[in-house]
């Protein structure tokens, strides 16, 4: 079964699992590293914590095992996204709107490789971002990542 596959059938579990609580999910992925790794990134107002981790990682290895969709042997990670994650969703756009924010893009656009602002808006097509007093919009086909801006 391809990796999307799997990403998507994990995905719809996942969330019927989430279903009348208040745990939101994130993201799922299915990736090689040194070894196989399926991991399910969950989040909720005010964080996450150990036991939301465990009992999703509990109900949805019972889903696993039972219905063995992944012939690879592979690692099952439940866990919070760090603050540091990638913002991907429409939803994860909405809820940082207003934060600092780093944006990444593919090749450097006006000389700069990483642009660091404040969210203001976004579409699918631009993010808008406060740099300074300035206001840039960029489009969302040069980016490569965008995440929260974290200073130490």
């Amino acid at each position: 079964m391809a990796r999307e596959d799997i990403e998507k059938i994990v995905t719809d579990w996942t969330l019927e699992i989430l279903q009348g609580t208040n745990l939101e999910l994130v993201d799922v992925e299915f990736v090689r590293e040194r070894d196989w790794y399926l991991r399910v990134y969950l989040d909720k107002a005010g964080g996450i914590e150990i036991d939301d981790c465990q009992m999703v990682s509990e109900k949805l290895e019972t889903l696993l095992d039972a219905k063995d969709p992944i012939r690879e042997s592979y690692y099952l990670e439940v866990s919070s996204p760090g603050l540091d994650r990638p913002l991907k969703k429409e939803k994860d756009f909405i809820r940082h709107k207003g934060s600092k924010v780093e944006v990444t893009f593919f090749a450097p656009q006006n000389g700069k490789k990483q642009l660091v602002g404040v969210l203001a808006d976004h579409s699918p097509e631009t993010i808008t971002l406060l740099v300074g007093d300035e206001s840039v919009v960029v489009d969302r086909q040069d980016v490569a990542l965008v995440r929260l801006h974290l200073e130490f």
